[in-house]
């Protein structure tokens, strides 16, 4: 057996080696530090830093228990605490991870015919399909092909019946039906003579109220200036009073007193208060609280000048118009609004005013279309430039075998097995992904520059790009370059044996890719578990770099979330890699499977107990990843058919041929069949029964005016309820259920799924209405100062002496023993609108989920 010959598995028993125990230190290390740091592991139950309805029972403390409890969240729960993307992503995980135990199953076919009686290769590389000798044992790959695939496409088919339903169940529900965003559609490169809100309201039927975008780039500037200045006379007087603490615990170590007591100065000398520069470097030293105290009126009364003319400001060409129910927006949304093209669109629904992204509303048909191009092109020029160290990567997968032709390499047989295996088989994985953690700034920002309007978009955009790269980089260029690497000596000394020699070692390529899916399902996934940057982050560099009660505050309560859009594409690029050698190297499933599931595991418990939730996409994120997980069938496909075609198979070439036509086929029939149904709501789970009744969504002729949504409007029989009351039988059994989704995951089945809090209206105030859709800076008032309390009673003197041109605060922050300013509270504007919130769930007997024994962090110092 030769060296390279050993090599491949070396590399594969390496790697699960290594990744068995960083997995076992960090998920180990996870266990026990969970217990102490409840910030880190378990915010979301453990104190009151999200909604009383989005808070988590809390997990148990013993190993066994969490994972227990991890394993059997119901998808409500799920739903109702990491939102509709982060359940869908969730399951999107469970689905596939199933997917790959169950075609472990093909083993029982595949792997004596690969390994028996074959070429006579060695190691994992026996188990694959370059080890067969005969070509009529391709037919076994062919027609387990067909059945593996098939059963891929079918259950890609039956999880889009499940997320049009839940989407449609989720979208008609008090939750979003009865919000503002779900009545308003916003149209882009609206036409000249319509900016304008009569000719609007006569173009639609129901329309209640329209916003027309305007230029505010003067208010803009002005009110960003205001908050620059605020927030500096914030830290300005946080210091100077933490200064005047430390000199009054200075005096009392002494025995000293300070007189006069009140007057700040005797505290902390003029030549000792907070200074800035006008100018950098060079400009003359200024006191800041001064400068603020002079210049922060000048400019609330400029921009409150500017926001009562905003009126008369140049109209951009979007607007955002409000109908009167959800109904009159989908037909808005769905009609040919205008007779000539690229006018009134692109156009969005549903879109939540703070989730706008207010720079691009204003562009032209043929500026998107520039800046679309000039995107795609720059993300082409990108795939171009990054193919250069992902093929590098790949040769350092096969290094062993340019020995012959690069002698200076020959030391690597010099070294230990284990570390040869290292640096064959890990270090390409890690190098692979460091490449691509590079990507997603570099693709957010070319998203915003191709014209996306919402953060939806940016990251829906995202997604489609990033997925691009992981399966060009990661997979394409990765195998050419390590299947040229791995038979380079070869073709020099035989040119035109290059298509046989490629096509009997790209099954070897797989060796690398078990490589990356242990990898990123073991080692990262225990790494997210583990949370180690958020741990320094919050424990050191919190300790080291906040200094007011504010920085402090957003901090403990800043939970961040997951951007789908770079998220989703690795994991769906792991499913393609698997599907793709599924046939060919069969092995590989065992390793997807169990990677598979715990990526389910730690985003399971990451998303309901960790992370807060994202811009909600209503998990469109989760149809586009299981479209382009088809990219694996196609890849997998292809690949046999290069295999079969260079061993001159032509039986199960022409079958698989026949295959991949069909698999096109049902891939165009299934985007026709949900194309519709994923980009807007059926009249069916709108309108209501008897055709007369309101619903949450659609509103009788008879109803005149704008009547207030109740909750009662939710238990009005719909459409669909008359057509879906023979699907909601439960009895059959597992496979009876899982064949017949249209029946089995019908709208009634799926609409168990939805959570009874989705049941409720929401409440907006009609002071908040009035501007939802208006440039931000157009409602934009002064930003409160929030400063701690002192025992002296100097952070009172500044509020007094601010009064009328700053509104500053002191409740809810004090200092503590040490002189250090400490929150004891949420910001008081936070503060006001959680009491809001709490008393108004403490009214809600619909909520029976939540835990309401969370510790209540305002009185627990060691967390500040």
């Amino acid at each position: 057996m030769s060296t390279h010959q050993n090599t491949s598995t070396q590399d594969v028993l390496t790697t699960i080696a290594y990744n068995a125990v960083v997995c076992g230190a960090m998920v180990g290390a996870f266990l026990l530090l969970r217990l102490r740091f409840k910030r880190i592991y378990e915010p979301k139950s453990n104190f009151e830093i999200v909604p009383l309805q989005d808070r988590p029972t809390k997990l148990p403390r013993t190993p066994w228990g969490w994972l227990l409890a991890v394993l059997t969240i119901p998808p409500k729960a799920t739903i109702q605490e990491s939102g509709i993307d982060g359940y869908l992503f969730i399951r999107y995980l469970f689905v596939f991870s199933c997917l790959f135990v169950g075609g472990i199953t093909t083993w029982a076919i595949l792997l004596p015919i690969n390994a028996t009686d074959g070429k006579g290769e060695y190691g994992l590389d026996q188990l694959g399909i370059s080890n067969v000798g005969s070509t009529g044992r391709y037919y076994a790959h062919a027609v387990v092909s067909w059945i593996f695939y098939g059963f891929t496409m079918f259950v890609i088919y039956r999880e889009l019946v499940f997320y049009t339903n839940l989407r449609n169940a989720a979208l008609v529900s008090g939750a979003y039906a009865g919000k503002l965003s779900a009545r308003t559609v916003i149209f882009q490169t609206v036409a000249d003579e319509y900016l304008d809100k009569r000719r609007i309201s006569k173009m639609f039927d129901g329309v209640e109220k329209v916003w027309i975008a305007r230029a505010q780039k003067k208010l803009e500037k002005k009110v960003a200036e205001r908050a620059s200045l605020c927030l500096k006379l914030e830290n300005a007087l946080c210091t100077l009073l933490r200064k005047a603490v430390k000199a009054k615990r200075k005096a009392d170590g002494a025995g000293e007193t300070i007189e006069p007591a009140d007057e700040i100065v005797c505290y902390v000398p003029q030549r000792k208060r907070p200074t800035m520069r006008k100018r950098p470097i060079f400009g003359q030293k200024i006191d800041i609280i001064e400068y603020c105290r002079e210049e922060i009126p000048k400019l609330n009364e400029e921009i409150a000048e500017m926001q009562q003319n905003c009126g008369t400001a140049n109209p951009l060409n979007s607007v955002a118009v409000e109908f009167s129910s959800q109904f009159a927006a989908q037909t808005a949304f769905q009609q040919a609004v205008y007779d000539q093209p690229m006018k009134f669109v692109p156009r969005q629904i549903g879109v939540e005013p703070q989730d706008v992204f207010w720079p691009n509303m204003r562009m032209f048909w043929w500026e998107r279309m520039a800046r679309q191009l000039s995107a795609d092109v720059a993300i082409s020029a990108l795939v171009v430039f990054w193919a250069i160290p992902s093929a590098f990567v790949g040769v350092i997968s096969n290094l062993t075998y340019i020995t012959n032709k690069v002698p200076w390499l020959k030391f690597i047989y010099n070294l230990p097995p284990a570390l040869l295996g290292l640096i064959t088989s890990l270090l390409p994985t890690i190098l692979m992904t460091l490449l691509m953690m590079v990507l997603p700034l570099l693709i957010h920002t070319l998203a915003r520059i191709s014209g996306a309007v919402t953060l939806q978009s940016i990251e829906y955009y995202t997604q489609q790009a990033y997925f691009a790269f992981q399966v060009i980089q990661v997979f394409l260029v990765t195998t050419v370059a390590s299947s040229v690497t791995s038979v380079i000596t070869q073709i020099m000394e035989n040119p035109t044996s290059v298509m046989s020699l490629l096509s009997s070692n790209l099954p070897k390529c797989s060796n690398f890719f078990i490589s990356y899916v242990l990898f990123q399902g073991f080692s990262i996934a225990s790494g997210s578990l583990l949370q180690v940057v958020p741990l320094i982050l919050f424990y050191i560099l919190g300790k080291m770099f906040d200094n007011t009660p504010r920085k402090k505050w957003a901090r403990f309560s800043g939970l961040g979330g997951y951007a789908w859009g770079t998220t989703f594409p690795i994991y769906t690029n792991l499913a393609v890699i698997t599907l793709a050698y599924a046939i060919i190297s069969p092995i590989i499933l065992l390793f997807a499977a169990a990677s598979f599931l715990m990526l389910y595991v730690c985003y399971q418990n990451n998303a309901n107990y960790v992370v807060g939730k994202s811009a909600d996409g209503l998990g469109k994120y989760y149809a586009r990843a299981l479209f382009q997980t088809m990219t694996g069938i196609y890849l997998g496909e292809i690949c046999l058919l290069g295999i079969f075609a260079v061993s001159e198979a032509w039986g199960p070439l022409i079958l698989e041929a026949i295959f991949l036509f069909f698999t096109a086929f049902c891939h165009l029939q299934m985007n026709d069949a949900f194309d519709k149904l994923l980009r807007v709501i059926p009249n069916t789970v709108m309108k209501p029964l008897d055709g007369k009744s309101d619903t949450v969504s659609w509103r009788s002729s008879k109803s005149h005016g704008r009547s207030p949504f109740t909750d009662h409007l939710v238990d009005v029989p719909l459409l669909i309820d008359q057509v879906d009351y023979k699907r909601s039988k439960t009895d059959a059994n597992f496979l009876v259920r899982f064949f017949q989704p249209n029946t089995y995951l019908s709208y009634a089945q799926v609409k168990q799924y939805i959570p009874e809090t989705f049941r409720n209206i929401p409440e907006e105030k009609e002071e908040w209405r009035k501007h939802a859709y208006d440039y931000k800076v157009v409602s934009a008032k002064c930003p409160k100062v929030w400063i701690p309390r002192d025992l002296m009673g100097l952070s009172r003197i500044e509020i007094n002496r601010f009064k009328g041109i700053v509104d500053i605060v002191d409740e809810n922050a004090t200092f503590d023993k040490k002189g250090r300013a400490i929150w004891t509270g949420p910001p008081p504007q936070e503060d006001q609108l959680r009491k809001e919130v709490e008393k108004k769930e403490d009214n809600e007997e619909d909520v029976t989920s939540a835990d309401t024994t969370a510790t209540n962090p305002f009185s627990n110092s060691k967390y500040v």
